[in-house]
């Protein structure tokens, strides 16, 4: 019972994923492209190295390069898709599986609040995934909390807040 339970909620967060990708598609056709303010001119050296951190984050979830993650992954990281929340372990699986493949976070604005040894980063991005063999792509608000710990950062939570409006 418990597979089936599983196996019904995927399909459909899968469906309402592909029917959310049509209608962002619609509605991007027919909106004309519009500017994107830049984020902070000049981000001190702590947060553009946060805001790097970030990047190379996206660019190693889309290469499904785990090894890199996994230290980058906080050993008590929470993550919050649009389908449930998901541990360190269950989020480095699904990327590792293939279940989720991130193709592409287009970074539209992104944003650092510095807070002690924390760091609060602000994303508003265009991602493109493959979820249940479908490419999808959704506008989303990602917030990605890093704590300093043995001198290094580290991702301890990262949640998706999808957008109504492209």
């Amino acid at each position: 019972m418990k597979k089936t339970g599983m196996k019904a909620a995927s399909l459909g967060l899968c469906l309402w994923m592909m029917s959310s990708h049509w209608s962002v598609a619609s509605e991007a056709q027919a909106t004309a492209p519009k500017e994107v303010p830049s984020p902070a001119a000049n981000p001190s050296k702590e947060e553009q190295e946060v805001l790097s951190l970030s990047k190379d984050k996206w660019r190693w979830m889309s290469e499904r390069n785990v090894e890199a993650l996994e230290a980058l992954f906080h050993d008590k990281a929470v993550f919050v898709h649009m389908g449930g929340t998901m541990s360190r372990s269950q989020e480095l699986d699904v990327i590792k599986s293939g279940r989720i493949q991130y193709k592409q976070a287009e970074i539209l604005e992104a944003s650092v609040q510095l807070m002690g040894t924390t760091a609060v980063l602000l994303n508003r991005i265009r991602l493109v995934a493959v979820v249940g063999g479908n490419e999808v792509t959704n506008p989303f608000v990602v917030t990605e909390v890093y704590v300093q710990e043995g001198g290094r950062r580290k991702l301890a939570s990262l949640s998706f807040t999808r957008l109504l409006t492209p």
